[in-house]
């Protein structure tokens, strides 16, 4: 049982961004702040991913940790409405193998950045500059 009205759950849908989302902001604040410049949502790349750097060749797609099926706290898939939200959930998990693998076979180096990495900056930043300098 849902515990929130029709209303309130449309509200709070229609609040969801896919672009320019707080994660997203982050970890580009982050890049930024290090002198690298990028892309963003190249719509000629599967996926689209949230960050692009053409001339290396590397995207880095930030995954909401709800959104994308993470197997971590913030993952945990709600308790109500389970026949909607298992199957959801789950074709998001498909999509994304598939954009990275098409990504990987076109030559491209990929970075999934999740929700719940963004708290500890030091470790963040650390995996940014390895797949950077990688």
């Amino acid at each position: 049982m849902d515990t929130r009205t029709p209303e309130q759950r449309r509200r709070i849908m229609q609040s969801v961004q896919t672009k320019n989302t707080g994660p997203e902001m982050v970890v580009r604040q982050l890049l930024h702040s290090h002198g690298y410049r990028y892309r963003l949502h190249r719509k000629d790349l599967p996926g689209r991913p949230d960050i692009v750097f053409a001339s290396k060749r590397k995207a880095i797609f930030v995954h909401g940790c709800f959104w994308h099926g993470h197997n971590c706290d913030k993952g945990k898939l709600p308790k109500s409405k389970l026949e909607y939200w298992t199957p959801k959930i789950a074709a998001n998990k498909a999509r994304d193998a598939k954009n990275v693998a098409e990504l990987e076979a076109k030559g491209w180096k990929v970075l999934v950045i999740w929700q719940c990495e963004l708290p500890d900056n030091q470790t963040l930043w650390l995996k940014l500059k390895d797949f950077m300098e990688s």
